[in-house]
């Protein structure tokens, strides 16, 4: 394998040369950041500690953002500064499996109780209040309603409702660009491929967090994690059903 790919870069929509990217330390945004680094000239990050019990991911943000810039100079050039907000009271309002110490279940309105409601529209007014002082009018973020656990807030009807908002109520013609949204997670290996090579999914393997609760001990063939929660269930299926793919390439 080579170290990295080089893609045919693809203009970004609207002519948008900055981007911001929701960056929560985890596979899918990681593979999100690398798509942004591979189209838009400048590139920065913002994260969100809001009560998580998996708030290692924050640490692990750092690392990614690190061995990204240390294995491609060519992104290392458009890439940013970091930004990190702290919305701790929706992890106090919200009572869900990642803010507090519950069993993870499915709850009476067909939802699992994972999910924290308002989290992803949250997080994307304060990405475009951001991001409307560093001129960045394109945010990206790891939303997807093909391998996901049903949030409402991951769909692309959201995403279209979000961006026209943010777009009228900012007086600025935002984008909200999601790379995964008809991906399944295998397919977001193989994305992960395309644009990095071998080092972006080592990357991936060794410094990302997806896991729920948080766990870093045990380190698999597809990452840290549990080896039990809903997230690692997806990412370790994905992982298999990319590895079974290459096999047959």
């Amino acid at each position: 394998m080579t170290s990295k790919a080089s893609p045919k870069e693809s203009p970004a929509k609207d002519g948008a040369k900055r981007a911001l990217v929701l960056f929560s330390g985890g596979q899918d945004s990681t593979v999100c950041l690398a798509w942004a680094l591979q189209r838009f000239e400048a590139v920065e990050t913002i994260g969100f500690s809001y009560g998580q019990a998996h708030s290692v991911e924050m640490t692990c943000r750092e690392k990614v953002r690190a061995e990204i810039t240390r294995h491609f100079p060519d992104w290392a050039s458009r890439l940013g500064p970091d930004h990190v907000l702290d919305l701790n009271e929706l992890g106090r309002i919200s009572e869900t499996a990642l803010t507090s110490d519950m069993e993870i279940e499915m709850g009476e309105n067909g939802l699992p109780n994972t999910f924290v409601p308002g989290r992803n529209l949250l997080f994307l007014t304060y990405a475009a209040a951001l991001g409307y002082r560093r001129g960045a009018q394109a945010l990206v973020g790891g939303m997807c309603e093909t391998d996901y656990s049903g949030y409402p807030d991951c769909r692309a009807d959201t995403m279209k409702a979000m961006e026209s908002a943010l777009s009228l109520g900012m007086d600025k013609p935002y984008t909200i660009e999601t790379p995964l949204m008809w991906l399944d997670k295998a397919a977001t290996w193989a994305l992960a491929e395309e644009l990095g090579g071998e080092t972006l999914i080592e990357i991936i393997r060794e410094q990302t967090h997806t896991c729920y609760r948080g766990e870093r001990t045990h380190r698999h063939e597809w990452g840290y994690g549990c080896n039990d929660c809903p997230a690692c269930a997806l990412r370790r299926q994905g992982y298999e059903a990319w590895m079974k793919q290459r096999a047959h390439v």
